[in-house]
């Protein structure tokens, strides 16, 4: 899977839960989810549940909380994804 890929499937998953759309247009590796974003707390569990359903992986609570940005996530899809094949 391309990294683009996951950033293009990665937006789809976070726009109904992103307070700035703008950013949400320049989205890049380095967009944090919560100052860039404005995706609050409760909100950024949702997104979690929402990968974990889009990708059919399990997300451990010490990977959640290292998903703040877009490249962490990226990451940790990519190794999730791969333990499981």
């Amino acid at each position: 899977m391309q990294k683009q890929e996951i950033i293009e499937q990665l937006k789809e998953i976070i726009k109904p839960y992103v307070n700035d759309k703008l950013a949400l247009n320049s989205l890049t590796e380095t967009t944090d989810f919560i100052n860039d974003l404005k995706i609050n707390s409760a909100n950024l569990v949702d997104v979690v549940l929402d990968i974990e359903e889009k990708y059919n992986i399990v997300i451990d609570n010490e990977s959640m909380e290292r998903m703040v940005n877009v490249q962490a996530a990226i990451e940790i899809i990519e190794t999730k994804v791969g333990e499981k094949n």
